[in-house]
């Protein structure tokens, strides 16, 4: 057999290999998708470099990631913001990273979500490390990284096998997910996890957005409340009120001093998880207090009818997509009334 022959047979089993593939993960419900991984995060961080103090920048967890969407944003301002904001993520380190390691001075949108915020910022924890493995990426990342994952989002774009994540979710198609989802006998007796999918559909500048199906069926939307359920109910490490203010403050103060503008969020929530952040983490002894120490404009969604108003929530932490618009929109005006967003001439 001749090394043309060889090669012809490889290149036609590879083909029917693949084609099979992304055909039976079609045919699972599976459709292409762009994760929010560390080479994505790192994408968009990098955009950092070359704002101007006119430009906005979103840092974060997945409240406003979902809830801010970057297009209604742009066309109320004319700006599109970098979205940084990660979900399950303090954005302690990710302010961090834009005061110690850019010049940027422009306006940081900073989204607090009471649990995550108030959190630790002990480094291994969740909420920090994540965030922070993510910046150590951008930070080291090679130029071969850099172009292996340009090269990889046509990919990503058009065949539902390709999988590039960060998390271990139940719908993943990687091989690590296929393995860490197999059933196993429980023989310590430990909780289970309940199953768990990504929610939201992201584009490749981050822009996150609820998907449909969870915002229209309640059966779809109770999956994911189930997790909420199991994490709620969890053996929490009590919040770090003072440690984490002081760690803001600290890079805060810097970020201002050289002009730069901080906006605190607060987005709205509901059911369970209004009533668990109302009793464990009280508005004036956590939300009111940062700002105070920060001194920073802020807008907490109880305080707007226009916010407040706004049907939240199909699994009761974030934003319809049709509602985060209307979110975004009611803040951008809000923004612009304090004369700290631009308002586009003939709007």
């Amino acid at each position: 057999m001749t090394i043309r022959t060889s090669a012809l047979i490889a290149l036609v089993g590879s083909a029917v290999l693949i084609t099979g593939w992304e055909l039976y993960w079609r045919s699972q419900g599976r459709v292409p998708t762009i994760e929010g991984n560390k080479h994505l995060y790192a994408a968009e961080r990098h955009k950092v470099n070359d704002l101007s103090e006119d430009d906005f920048v979103i840092v974060g967890s997945s409240r406003v990631l979902f809830n801010i969407q970057l297009d209604e944003f742009e066309k109320l301002t004319g700006k599109k913001p970098i979205q940084l904001a990660i979900e399950g993520s303090s954005p302690l380190p990710t302010f961090r990273d834009i005061v110690n390691n850019t010049n940027y001075k422009g306006t940081v949108i900073v989204g607090v979500t009471p649990g995550l915020f108030f959190s630790t910022t002990f480094p291994k924890a969740g909420p920090i490390e994540n965030p922070q493995s993510k910046v150590d990426h951008y930070l080291s990342r090679t130029i071969a990284q850099g172009i292996s994952h340009d090269l990889s989002m046509p990919l990503q774009k058009n065949f539902a096998f390709v999988a590039e994540y960060d998390q271990v979710l139940d719908e993943n198609v990687d091989l690590k997910s296929l393995l860490n989802n197999v059933e196993l006998d429980n023989r310590i007796g430990k909780p289970r996890y309940p199953p768990f999918f990504m929610f939201g559909k992201l584009r490749q500048d981050r822009n996150m957005r609820m998907l449909d199906a969870v915002a229209k069926d309640t059966s779809q939307a109770n999956i994911i409340i189930n997790a909420w359920k199991f994490v709620l109910g969890g053996n929490n490490q009590p919040p770090d009120k003072n440690g984490t203010t002081a760690y803001f403050a600290e890079d805060a103060a810097k970020f201002k001093a050289r002009g730069g503008t901080i906006i605190f969020v607060r987005c709205p929530s509901s059911h369970m998880f209004k009533g668990g952040e109302a009793n464990f983490f009280p508005r004036e002894r956590f939300y009111d207090s940062l700002v105070n120490v920060v001194k920073a404009p802020a807008y907490h969604y109880n305080d707007y009818e226009e916010l407040r108003s706004i049907d939240c929530c199909p699994e009761w932490s974030h934003l319809s997509g049709e509602n985060a618009d209307v979110f975004t929109r009611e803040l951008v005006k809000l923004l612009q009334k304090d004369k700290l967003a631009p308002t586009i001439k003939n709007q």
